[in-house]
């Protein structure tokens, strides 16, 4: 089990109003599982992804990730939790214009400090595994959309995470990219990586392990074949 939530949830005061994000929810991340979290725009599956994610603490409850209490860590800690422990993976792929494929997939292995010889090693690794190693010298204007976000999943690969958080990765994507991502991540989950995908598109689901419906704040296992039926 990589992260775990204990009655979380998250509130937002905005003036004299009090905002609940997500209510509190209970919920284990395991690792060598695709975990599908669907609900409408609105809904708290960002929210939810964004604590899994430390990148914002819960206002009640505890949470748990990779043995570690976040609601105890300071901000410093969390970006290094962040850093070393979880690969992110974004809708609009957020590579670095001026960079090769290669630069921008070594660019966590930059901020930790590897060195150039490793870092070019792992990075070849990682290019490898989504199927990019062709496309190593392109820049992000040059490639596709299914292949950008190939990019992006092998530079969330590249530290070699235990959790890989996607907001929404196919969004973009046409349906054979689609496809393609989606395959790439299962497989990641498959040979033993946590994986959380939010969405809103059910045609995500029959690559899940596992289902979490969020509506109204109120996040809920359900088995893909209920889920579908919504």
């Amino acid at each position: 089990m990589i992260a775990q939530l204990e009655e979380v949830n998250k509130i937002y005061k905005v003036g004299d109003n009090v905002i609940t994000a997500l209510q509190k929810t209970s919920l284990d991340v395991r690792e060598g599982e695709l975990m599908l979290i669907i609900g409408p725009s609105g809904s708290g599956k960002t929210t939810l992804l964004s604590l899994l994610g430390c990148v914002i603490y819960p206002t009640e409850g505890k949470l748990w990730v990779d043995g570690k209490e976040v609601n105890k860590m300071s901000q410093a800690q969390l970006a290094k939790l962040r850093l070393n422990t979880i690969g992110f993976v974004f809708q609009n792929f957020n590579l670095i214009a001026p960079l090769t494929a290669e630069e921008n997939v070594m660019m966590p292995l930059n901020l930790q400090g590897v060195g150039y010889r490793d870092a070019k090693k792992r990075t070849a690794r990682a290019l490898e595994i989504v199927g990019m190693t062709d496309r190593r010298r392109n820049l992000p204007k040059q490639l596709s959309g299914g292949q950008q976000q190939r990019i992006a999943i092998a530079r969330a690969l590249v530290t070699n995470p235990k959790l890989v958080l996607c907001d929404e990765p196919t969004a973009a994507l046409d349906k054979d990219s689609l496809g393609v991502v989606m395959h790439e991540l299962r497989t990641l989950a498959n040979e033993g990586k946590a994986v959380a995908v939010v969405t809103h598109d059910p045609r995500l689901m029959q690559y899940a392990h596992r289902v979490i419906e969020v509506n109204n704040g109120i996040a809920t296992e359900s088995t893909k074949e209920s889920a579908d039926l919504h």
